[in-house]
């Protein structure tokens, strides 16, 4: 099973910083008895390694070196590798720039790395064989991209940041076998590549006869992108050590 990390962004929201934001210092982690901080971006791979992934593709930009020089060729028992987005063009061209590593038949777990939630596990409450969306509740949906489902958790449409959604619901991961990245990446196309956020490309796809599921089994999530995202991270994490 694969894994796709979109890490070309520049992180503007958050700069400046002496490094790349995926490498962000969040909270920390043991090694060998020893605590050492810990790169935000390390949180999206733990869940994805515990959802089965055993490779992982970072989606970097030319400036981005030190992402390479953090995790190298693995970390624990997944193989990890890297492409290059030339030019940061969106979220649906980051994830597609991983295509010609991954194979039809293989299940594809998708997330953010400036990102933390919990359950760990989310991955697994995911289905195979389909388009699937990870859906968590939080307090401000029109900063996220809102899911609207209907009872058997078809989604309806995805509303991308806007204000008075009808929904508190967000996604804040996805997965599906290759070949419907694959037919996504075909749809794209057809629609000029003029896609930059994934929800407009699967409010498209819906629409013209396509299929994905929102799942409500997302219990907290935090965007570590902003300054005010960075402190909810360290409450977050401090709130689950207590308990």
């Amino acid at each position: 099973m694969w894994g796709i990390i979109p890490a070309a962004g520049k992180g503007s929201r958050i700069q400046p910083l002496a490094f790349s934001k995926e490498l962000l210092p969040v909270g920390s982690r043991l090694d060998s008895g020893i605590e050492h901080p810990r790169a935000v971006s390390e949180y999206l791979i733990e869940r994805m390694i515990s959802g089965g992934a055993d490779k992982i593709c970072f989606v970097i930009s030319p400036g981005k070196s030190d992402i390479i020089e953090y995790y190298g060729r693995n970390i624990g028992p997944a193989a990890i590798c890297y492409t290059v987005q030339q030019n940061p063009s969106g979220l649906c061209d980051a994830i597609f720039s991983a295509l010609p590593f991954i194979p039809k038949n293989e299940e594809v777990l998708i997330g953010l790395p400036d990102t933390i939630w919990f359950p760990e596990n989310g991955f697994k409450s995911l289905p195979d064989n389909e388009l699937s969306f990870l859906l968590f509740p939080v307090s401000q949906p029109e900063y996220f991209d809102a899911v609207e489902t209907d009872e058997s958790d078809n989604v309806l449409k995805i509303h991308v940041k806007q204000n008075n959604s009808i929904t508190n619901w967000v996604w804040g991961a996805f997965k599906m076998p290759g070949s419907i990245l694959y037919e996504l990446f075909d749809f794209w196309c057809e629609r000029n590549r003029s896609d930059e956020y994934i929800g407009t490309l699967v409010n498209a796809y819906v629409k013209y006869g396509g299929r994905a599921k929102g799942i409500k089994s997302g219990e907290s999530y935090v965007d570590v992108g902003t300054y005010n995202g960075y402190r909810e991270a360290l409450q977050l994490l401090y709130s689950r050590q207590e308990s």
